[in-house]
């Protein structure tokens, strides 16, 4: 289906100047007719202002960055696309599936009623008087926010992830959005959820060895952690290639929530704890083991003192415990001799 736009029907304020005139004449012809006893001239009168009102059916007012797409008779008219007053076929009929589809995005949810989940439709579980409320059946051209829920994924080493994404989209084609797929809305934020978990199953949450996340064969550092920007990136190019045949394009996709499951959570973060534990003590250690190397070296570059082997390997003993401890060192003075 091609988008067909409507450029020729910008003329709403003249067909209503002209629409007014004629209900004007036709309450002049009913009363010259009373007055003359006209009845035909009555007659015409009466049908004008009877059927008078169909016409005005057809005036369409759109904002900036709106469209609306017509039918006639189930067949697909056009599309109007450009913000102005326009007037068309009074029996075209205006068709937006999602437009009763509430997300929980920009421009689509209602101040503090914000949807709770990813999706509410809004026919559900309505009262009649609330199924017969008007119904905006224009398409948005904006730029929106779709905030999906948070996922629980598991990554490539099956560790449970919860993931959230948020995603720019705006629709492009509005013909495709509309009969390419039932509700462009639900397909959109499905297939959301789809891309993601495709994605995030490639990816450990943090770097891992002997891991391929590119797919040439080569272990690599990538992980969800680290590796945020790139993972966003092939999460939009993966909902991009899915919704482009509802006219859909998404402008960017970023992960706005990543954290281990609460079940792995407590468990995950003493893992963490430990490894970095242990990368301090090597620094530790190291430190210590060059501290005490370049005292040794200027004790016998200044011929400070002489020590055997057996008083080295004590000095470094005791330099190594002083550096390498935990708390504070509580100095022993000796008064007597080395010997």
């Amino acid at each position: 289906m091609q988008e067909k736009v409507l450029d020729n029907k910008k003329n709403g304020m003249g067909m209503m100047v002209l629409f007014i005139l004629l209900y004007a004449a036709a309450a002049a012809f009913i009363t010259i007719g009373a007055m003359f006893y006209w009845i035909p001239l009555m007659v015409i009168g009466i049908i004008c202002l009877s059927l008078g009102w169909i016409p005005f059916c057809g005036l369409k007012v759109l904002k900036p960055q709106e469209a609306l797409v017509l039918t006639l008779f189930g067949k697909y008219v056009g599309t109007l696309k450009n913000d102005g007053f326009y007037w068309v076929n009074p029996f075209c009929t205006a068709v937006n599936p999602a437009a009763k589809t509430k997300l929980n995005q920009s421009g689509d949810v209602d101040g503090g009623n914000a949807a709770k989940s990813v999706l509410t439709l809004a026919a559900a579980g309505t009262t009649a008087s609330a199924s017969s409320s008007y119904v905006n059946k224009k398409i948005s051209l904006k730029i929106m926010t779709l905030n999906n829920n948070r996922q629980k994924i598991n990554d490539c080493l099956g560790n449970p992830v919860e993931i959230g994404i948020a995603v720019m989209w705006r629709v492009t084609d509005t013909a495709k959005a509309v009969f390419n797929v039932d509700n462009y809305k639900e397909y959109l934020s499905l297939q959301c959820d789809s891309a993601l978990r495709n994605i995030v199953r490639i990816y450990p949450y943090d770097v891992a060895p002997n891991v391929d996340t590119t797919g040439d064969g080569v272990a690599d550092e990538g992980s969800l952690r680290g590796s945020s920007e790139i993972v966003a990136g092939r999460i939009r190019d993966e909902i991009q290639q899915k919704v482009a045949e509802a006219g859909l394009e998404i402008i960017e996709a970023r992960i706005t929530y990543l954290a281990y499951a609460p079940e792995i959570a407590a468990v995950m973060l003493q893992r963490q704890q430990a490894s970095a534990i242990i990368d301090a003590r090597k620094m530790i250690v190291d430190g210590a083991v060059g501290m005490v190397e370049m005292a040794l070296e200027r004790l016998n570059e200044n011929n400070v003192v002489e020590l055997d082997e057996e008083r080295k390997a004590a000095m470094v003993s005791n330099l190594l415990v002083v550096l390498c401890g935990n708390h504070d060192a509580q100095p022993i003075v000796n008064s007597g001799s080395l010997y």
